[in-house]
C-alpha cells in the first residue's frame, strides 16, 4: 500500500513504475499495478455517480449538439424551470483580475468584487513581494487568497502550513525566491495575459489541497473541514475527487505557452518548494493553459465596464473568455468545475449572471427549460447590433468563435440564418465560411510554428 500511494503522488509516475519494476519483487509489483488499474478505473468510471452533486439540479450526459458532428458532453437540466429562474450557482476555483486592474485597488483581488481603494485591505508588505501587492475586500478574501495561493506565489512566507515542520530557508534562498516572483509578475504586467495567473493559481490550489490532506491526516483536529473560504465543492471533494480530476475532464486548445513564460513560473515554484517544479513539464504546462484558455468565464456586472485598454496583440493572440458580453467588457477571468461543460450557442438556453457582484456566477434560464433540455450558453456577444445586418451580425460572432475556440459554429441560430440568406448572401457566406475555416486554420499553424519556433531556440538553431 505504501508503494501504491507513492504511485498515486509521484509526478512522473512511469519513471517509479520502471524503479519499482528492477527493484521490487515480482508478486508485489503486480499487486501494485493491479490496484493501480481498479483506482483508475473506479475513479473514471464512478466520476460522474457525484459530480455534478443533485443539488446543482443539472448533469452530464453524452449527446450530438450539431448534426454530422461526434457527440460531446453537455448540461442537462434534471428538472423544469421557468425563464428567468436560477438553474444553479458555482463558486470559482481560480480567478485572475485583468492586468490593468491589478495594482488599481478597485477590485478585490480574491472574489472581484469592487472597492473603493480607500477601504481595501492588505497584506503586510514585509511579507510579500511589492511587484505583485493585491488588495481584498474583507479579511476573509485576504485570508483566502493567502492560503490559496498568495503565500505559495508571491510572498516570502513559509509556503506550507505550520503543522507540517520545514526548516527556515537561507537568506540567499529567500533572495531567490523574491527575485522568481518578481520576474513572474513583472511578466504578467508586461504581457497583459490572464492565463499564466490562473495556471500558477490552480497549480497552488492543488498544493494547498493535498498539504491540508496530509495536515488533516496526522493532526485532524488542527484544521476540521470547511468550505466558507474554500472554491473547491465539498460533496465532489468527500468522494475524493481533487482539481485535477475536474481539469482533466475539460475540453482545451492545443497551446505553445513561450520557453520564457514556462521557466518563469517553474522557477518560481522550485523557490518555494524545491521539488515543485517536478510537476510542470513543457507539455504539462502547454496543457493547463490550453484548458485554462478554453473554459475560463469573463467575470462582469452591472452593465460591465467601458474603459478596458484595446488589445495590441495579433487577434489571434487576444486572450478570449467565456462571456455573452464581450471580453472586452470584462473585469477578470475565471475557472469553474460544473460550468466549463456549458456549451456555446448563438440562440442560447441560458445566460451567465454575477448579481451578487462578486465572482460567483450563476446560471440563469433564458427560456422555459423542461427536464432534459440542453443547457447552452453565448460564449460571446450574439446580440444584433443597430449597426448591423442579419448578415454581419452571424459573421461577426462567427469569427470570434473561431478566433477564440476554433470551431465553426452549427447552432441552430447560425443554421436558420442560413436558410432565409438571399443567393447574394449565400455567395458571400460561402465566403465567410472559407474565411471562418482560414482563421481556424491560421491560429492552429500559428500554434504549430510557435511549437517549431521554441524547439529551434532549444536546440540554438536560427530559424529567421
Amino acid at each position: 500500500m505504501s508503494f501504491f500511494r507513492a504511485l498515486r503522488v509521484y509526478p512522473s509516475p512511469v519513471e517509479l513504475i520502471v524503479i519499482y519494476e528492477k527493484t521490487i519483487i515480482e508478486p508485489v509489483f503486480k499487486l501494485i499495478m493491479d490496484l493501480t488499474q481498479l483506482d483508475v478505473k473506479h475513479r473514471i468510471e464512478a466520476y460522474y455517480d457525484f459530480f455534478p452533486p443533485k443539488r446543482m439540479n443539472v448533469s452530464i450526459e453524452v449527446r450530438e449538439t450539431t448534426p454530422g458532428q461526434p457527440a460531446r458532453q453537455v448540461l442537462v437540466v434534471n428538472k423544469d424551470f421557468a425563464a428567468g429562474e436560477v438553474i444553479y450557482k458555482e463558486l470559482p476555483v481560480v480567478t485572475a483580475l485583468d492586468a490593468d486592474l491589478q495594482t488599481k485597488g478597485t477590485y478585490c483581488s480574491q472574489c472581484l468584487r469592487a472597492i473603493k481603494p480607500e477601504l481595501s485591505l492588505q497584506l503586510p508588505k514585509d511579507t510579500s513581494t511589492t511587484a505583485f501587492h493585491l488588495t481584498y475586500c474583507s479579511k476573509a478574501c485576504m485570508l483566502a487568497s493567502k492560503k490559496q495561493s498568495q503565500s505559495l506565489l508571491f510572498t516570502l512566507d513559509p509556503p506550507l502550513p505550520p503543522e507540517i515542520p520545514s526548516a527556515p530557508p537561507a537568506p540567499v534562498a529567500q533572495e531567490a525566491r523574491r527575485e522568481a516572483q518578481t520576474k513572474f509578475a513583472d511578466y504578467i504586467k508586461k504581457s497583459g495575459k490572464s492565463v499564466p495567473l490562473l495556471v500558477a493559481r490552480f497549480i497552488a490550489r492543488q498544493v494547498q489541497g493535498e498539504t491540508q490532506k496530509l495536515v488533516q491526516a496526522t493532526s485532524p483536529s488542527a484544521h476540521p473541514p470547511s468550505t466558507e473560504d474554500d472554491y473547491t465543492d465539498a460533496e465532489s471533494r468527500s468522494e475524493k475527487y481533487v482539481l485535477a480530476d475536474h481539469l482533466e475532464r475539460l475540453r482545451y486548445l492545443e497551446m505553445v505557452p513561450s520557453k520564457e513564460e514556462t521557466d518563469l513560473l517553474v522557477s518560481v515554484l522550485r523557490t518555494a518548494l524545491p521539488g515543485l517544479e517536478e510537476f510542470i513539464t513543457t507539455e504539462k504546462y502547454a496543457t493547463l493553459s490550453g484548458k485554462m484558455a478554453y473554459n475560463a468565464f469573463g467575470v462582469s456586472y452591472g452593465g460591465g465596464r467601458n474603459d478596458k485598454p484595446e488589445p495590441t496583440f495579433r487577434p489571434e493572440d487576444v486572450e478570449k473568455t467565456r462571456t455573452p458580453y464581450g471580453t472586452q467588457r470584462q473585469i477578470g477571468s475565471a475557472l469553474y468545475t460544473l460550468s466549463s461543460y456549458l456549451t456555446h450557442s448563438c440562440k442560447p438556453s441560458a445566460r451567465p449572471s454575477f448579481a451578487s457582484g462578486t465572482a460567483e456566477i450563476s446560471i440563469i434560464a433564458d427560456k422555459d427549460l423542461k427536464k432534459g433540455d440542453v443547457l447552452t450558453i453565448a460564449f460571446v456577444d450574439v446580440t444584433q447590433h443597430t449597426d448591423e445586418s442579419v448578415v454581419e451580425c452571424r459573421r461577426r460572432r462567427r469569427f470570434e468563435l473561431a478566433r477564440g475556440w476554433r470551431f465553426s459554429c452549427g447552432c441552430e441560430r447560425c443554421v436558420e440564418e442560413g436558410n432565409t440568406m438571399t443567393v447574394e448572401e449565400k455567395a458571400n457566406s460561402s465566403d465567410d465560411q472559407k474565411d471562418e475555416s482560414k482563421v481556424e486554420d491560421a491560429v492552429k499553424n500559428y500554434a504549430r510554428g510557435q511549437a517549431a519556433a521554441a524547439q529551434a531556440e532549444e536546440q540554438g538553431i536560427n530559424i529567421d
